[in-house]
């Protein structure tokens, strides 16, 4: 007797130490990371697909986007993009001759020197402005971000989407933790 209430103590506490790590361990990834893969091309060279990544689901939370981050947020498409911010709210925008304009000044994006050696013809990132994007605006909006993918020529972005709401946005993401030859922090 004295046997069986000491199994089913044993039982009990395994179960229990069982339940409470599954908990655990939904709360961080509903809360806090989750796992996410690039799906296409758009961000090359930087992810590659098939890359996966961990997202940063807190940070948004405390703070707000900063340009240049890699985000992860909700497309029109009932599907979750990874593109860069590139604009942010009371910024204005321009692409002349592949070079980013920020409110008139001219912004370096070193994460696309190495793309732009390998263009033979033409540029990385085709000429435009906010008003080509949507004819009422000028800035940006409070609340709102510009995203690009840093495949400039193939990736489907705020040119095509429009400007991504904050709310959209799921977390930000620098950490490729597979292929495990390719364990990295992207900028």
């Amino acid at each position: 007797m004295e046997k069986q209430v000491k199994e089913k103590n044993e039982l009990w506490e395994w179960t229990k130490a069982l339940l409470i790590a599954f908990a655990i361990a939904a709360i961080i990834r509903y809360f806090l990371f989750t796992p996410i893969a690039v799906d296409g091309e758009s961000m090359m060279p930087t992810l590659e697909n098939g890359d996966r990544m961990i997202v940063n689901k807190i940070g948004y939370k405390i703070s707000e986007p900063e340009r240049f981050d890699i985000v992860v947020f909700h497309a029109p498409e009932q599907k979750n993009y990874i593109k860069r911010v590139i604009g942010l709210p009371g910024d204005t925008l321009e692409y002349k001759n592949d070079q980013l304009y920020i409110n008139g000044e001219p912004i370096d994006e070193p994460y696309l020197d190495a793309y732009k050696s390998q263009i033979t013809e033409g540029t990385l990132t085709e000429d435009f402005t906010l008003k080509d994007i949507d004819v009422k605006l000028d800035v940006i909006p409070e609340g709102y971000v510009f995203v690009m993918g840093d495949n400039r020529r193939y990736s489907k972005d705020s040119r095509h989407i429009g400007l991504v709401d904050q709310k959209e946005i799921i977390g930000n993401t620098s950490l490729i933790f597979w292929p495990f030859s390719d364990i990295k922090i992207v900028k």
